[in-house]
């Protein structure tokens, strides 16, 4: 495979990398929306959670570095954004419990 080819190809791993980072965005912004209205946390956490095992996946697969097409960039990318979401559902949850355990007290 050419190399000057293969920077443009959308590869598997590309893919994958894309699709995590784009769960991962969608977990960090239910967060953000549990942290402001206080449901949807366990939502946000999951969401994370996936983009972040997808893209532990696509960083494991990978057999080259960046500009290899097996979106490696992606899959840290989407590492990161997963665990992020997953942070701010994780506050979002413990903020809802410290409110609930106001309430009852």
């Amino acid at each position: 495979m050419n190399l000057a080819v293969a920077a443009y190809e959308m590869t598997a791993g590309r893919a994958w990398s894309l699709v995590g980072a784009a769960i991962g965005i969608v977990g960090v912004v239910l967060g953000v929306l549990a942290l402001r209205r206080g449901r949807g946390a366990v939502v946000a956490v999951g969401t994370g959670a996936v983009g972040a095992v997808i893209g532990l996946l696509v960083v494991l697969m990978a057999k080259g570095g960046p500009g290899t097409g097996y979106g490696i960039v992606g899959g840290y990318l989407s590492l990161v954004v997963g665990l992020a979401a997953a942070g701010l559902g994780g506050l979002a949850m413990r903020k809802g419990a410290r409110a609930g355990a106001r309430r009852a007290g």
